[in-house]
């Protein structure tokens, strides 16, 4: 894997806590953009993959958010502090 540039484990060593929101960040992904579509190529699933993780941080509204996407909500954040 590392040969590759794959990673095995998308927390910090020794921070459990970490997998918790990948898990469900992962759940959302294939909730909302693969389930019930056909298989596709490695290449058009890392294309809808990537088109998908922009469109969840830029175009996707959260209710926890104030109803901002999470980049909008840290743009404000960032205005709130200059």
């Amino acid at each position: 894997m590392k040969q590759h540039g794959i990673f095995q484990s998308m927390s910090r060593k020794g921070t459990c806590l970490d997998n918790s929101p990948m898990e469900n960040f992962f759940g959302i992904l294939k909730q909302e953009m693969y389930y019930g579509e056909k298989l596709l190529t490695y290449t058009e699933l890392k294309q809808r993959m990537e088109d998908y993780i922009y469109y969840y941080n830029h175009d996707r509204i959260k209710q926890k958010l104030s109803g901002l996407s999470p980049v909008e909500y840290r743009k404000q954040d960032t205005q709130l502090s200059a």
